[in-house]
């Protein structure tokens, strides 16, 4: 069965989540850097920080080409719960900040996995694939330096 393409309202609105998502993560990524206690993890989560930020920059723009106004980057229930979550698990150890990043990415893997199955233009749905692969590759590293074991079901 075929689904009929995304209305732009309604693609409008789900962008704007996505949105604030990646706003929610650059914000739990600055918790965690400040916790990282090696020099090559904060590296790492920095760039994953600013691949968010990139990814809130880039639906920003993809909304107002759009013709709309993206909304504002507040964090709503997820993004207080990524937050929370991310800064007392950060407070403990570099590893409890890993740890909390790992669960953060797995709500962006599973976002953008979600995202990427719209019937949406082809220039939006390129933008959502660029971004699912930041994400993959995020949650990626996440785990091999946290030594997820290969065979381990992933939960995104």
């Amino acid at each position: 069965m075929h689904e009929e393409r995304m209305d732009t309202g309604e693609m409008v609105e789900k962008l704007g989540d996505l949105m604030r998502l990646d706003v929610d993560a650059e914000r739990a990524y600055e918790e965690a850097i400040e916790h990282a206690d090696e020099a090559d993890v904060r590296g790492h989560l920095q760039r994953y920080r600013d691949d968010h930020r990139r990814h809130a920059d880039d639906l920003r723009a993809t909304i107002r080409g759009l013709g709309q106004e993206p909304p504002e980057p507040k964090p709503d229930f997820k993004g207080y719960l990524i937050e929370g979550m991310t800064k007392l698990r950060a407070a403990v150890s570099g590893e409890q900040a890993l740890k909390a990043m790992h669960q953060n990415e797995e709500i962006t893997n599973r976002s953008y996995r979600d995202a990427v199955q719209w019937d949406v233009p082809a220039d939006v749905h390129d933008l959502l694939q660029r971004n699912y692969a930041d994400e993959q590759r995020h949650i990626a590293y996440i785990e091999d330096k946290l030594h997820v074991r290969a065979g381990e079901e992933r939960r995104y």
